[in-house]
């Protein structure tokens, strides 16, 4: 009963002979593979030496760029397909509502209060901060 607590097979002789276990290499991997940070010099190969931000920038100022060649700034990108994200303005908190006078954005009932009582000239200013046309009478 011993034997079985332990997880091993029950010896087919019944002694308590041990036996040796043979470890099959995984399929997997590759007995000999070398990783190639591990050994370094030692394996024959020259440690690498990393380069820091400084000299990868002057790397790529010294390439001959063409004027039409794609940078981060060229690249077209389609628009995007979610819905853009509006924002009060009167306290920049995400906004779920808009005044239909005003067309000013709120996200609290003190905000609404506080629209409703701007003279025009602030509420047209708020609406040329966010490049909203004027009110519409």
């Amino acid at each position: 009963m011993s034997e079985m607590s332990e997880n091993k097979p029950p010896n087919a002789e019944g002694t308590n002979a041990q036996t040796e276990t043979v470890t099959n290499p995984l399929p997997f991997k590759h007995p000999h593979f070398l990783h190639s940070g591990i050994g370094g010099a030692a394996a024959g190969k020259k440690n690498r030496t990393w380069k820091n931000l400084k000299q990868i920038l002057a790397l790529e100022r010294a390439l001959p760029w063409q004027l039409n060649d794609p940078n981060y700034f060229s690249i077209d990108a389609p628009p995007s397909c979610k819905p853009a994200k509006k924002y009060s303005d009167i306290s920049g908190l995400p906004a779920n509502y808009t005044d239909p006078q005003s067309k000013l954005r709120f996200s609290t009932i003190e905000e609404f209060n506080y629209i409703r009582m701007l003279p025009t000239d602030v509420v047209t200013g708020y609406l040329t901060l966010r490049k909203a046309t004027s009110i519409v009478s």
